[in-house]
């Protein structure tokens, strides 16, 4: 480990060299990828240099013990226990940093929800998802843009995917993927009994056009008039596209923007991540069919989550992770339980790596 943080350290202090005089860099690019590999090394260079400070302060207090005034060797005794614990907690730090990174981690997101078993009342809480994770994207200073949606008459949504931007928005949301399941009496139940019903989120990293060429050839695109609730331009011109991708067979439509041309481009950004999360999951052999190892069947019994309103709780089945906080959460407060995600995952890696 030490070998390589001088490694990581000598490229650190180079790329720093060459951001000081860019005029070496040929082109805002190259420029533009010195900058990310500087700032991605520059949490860990400065573990490494709080490391080295603690190391030095403890050697200086172990040779205190050697002192002949009695009041320094107390202070040294008092102060050597911290430094221990700070040094043991900076070298957990670094192994962490040190694990091998998701390439995607830095990545805008596509996010997908939609409703599963459970009708209305599934589509209900499709959308009460999407209020969660739309606060809780602005509270991390995300932004979020909605590509398309299919509502239902009492403010559900069957279907609903949004571009979700912001550096590292795919390391906090890609535990999401999965199915989430409900709990709760229904606003449309009058006799009082409790429901389960399923909801099913997609978290997909956003591609650039560069890194995934697709054949304009192996494109069917249709037009249609726009549908919805209502709107200046809806059911009033052909601005809403369907781009079909004949080798694979996935279908993605786009309605939300006036422009046919705005509304291709947001849908081609959709089939990208889909395609890109096709060829993740070909990679890993981790999927029977094209996409259902990450968002299931939507079936009530394929769960990560469940949201139990009568009792206020929500639990990670992942993890075995329970809070009693459901309206919080469900208010954006999503930062406890997905670190306690990366967390358990973070464990799972250094564990593999041991081994």
């Amino acid at each position: 480990m030490l070998e390589k943080l001088k490694e990581i350290e000598e490229r650190y202090h180079e790329l720093s060299s060459l951001l000081a005089d860019s005029e070496t860099l040929g082109n805002p690019a190259q420029y533009s990828a010195v900058a990310k590999e500087h700032a991605s090394l520059e949490e860990l260079v400065s573990t490494c240099v709080k490391l080295r400070q603690v190391e030095t302060e403890l050697a200086e207090n172990e040779l205190l013990l050697e002192d002949a005034d009695s009041d320094i060797v107390a202070m040294a005794k008092e102060e050597l226990p911290l430094l221990r614990e700070q040094k043991a907690a900076l070298e957990e730090e670094l192994r962490i940093q040190l694990l091998p990174k998701d390439p995607n981690d830095s990545r805008d997101i596509i996010l997908e929800i939609r409703a599963g078993t459970g009708g209305e009342e599934a589509a209900l809480f499709a959308a009460n998802l999407f209020r969660m994770y739309t606060r809780y994207a602005e509270g991390q200073g995300f932004k979020v843009d909605i590509l398309d949606m299919n509502e239902t008459g009492i403010g559900g949504f069957r279907e609903i995917i949004a571009n979700i931007q912001g550096q590292g928005a795919y390391s906090r949301f890609k535990f999401e993927s999965g199915t989430h399941r409900v709990q709760r009496v229904p606003e449309t139940e009058s006799g009082g009994r409790i429901h389960t019903s399923a909801v099913t989120v997609a978290v997909l990293p956003e591609v650039d056009e560069v890194e995934l060429d697709i054949d304009p050839n192996e494109l069917r695109i249709d037009t249609y008039r726009a549908s919805g609730a209502g709107g200046q331009h809806v059911n009033r011109t052909e601005s809403a596209i369907r781009i079909t991708h004949i080798p694979s067979g996935l279908v993605v439509t786009c309605q939300d923007e006036k422009s046919q041309h705005k509304n291709k481009a947001q849908a081609m950004k959709v089939l990208r991540s889909r395609l890109l999360q096709m060829k993740i999951d070909e990679q890993n052999s981790a999927i029977a069919s094209e996409r259902k190892a990450m968002v299931g069947s939507g079936d009530r019994s394929e769960r990560i989550r469940t949201y139990n309103f009568p009792q206020g709780r929500i639990t990670d089945h992942r993890i075995n992770f329970t809070l009693h906080k459901l309206d919080q959460v469900l208010e954006g407060d999503l930062t406890e339980l997905i670190d306690a995600l990366t967390t358990h995952y973070q464990t799972e890696a250094l564990k593999e790596s041991d081994a």
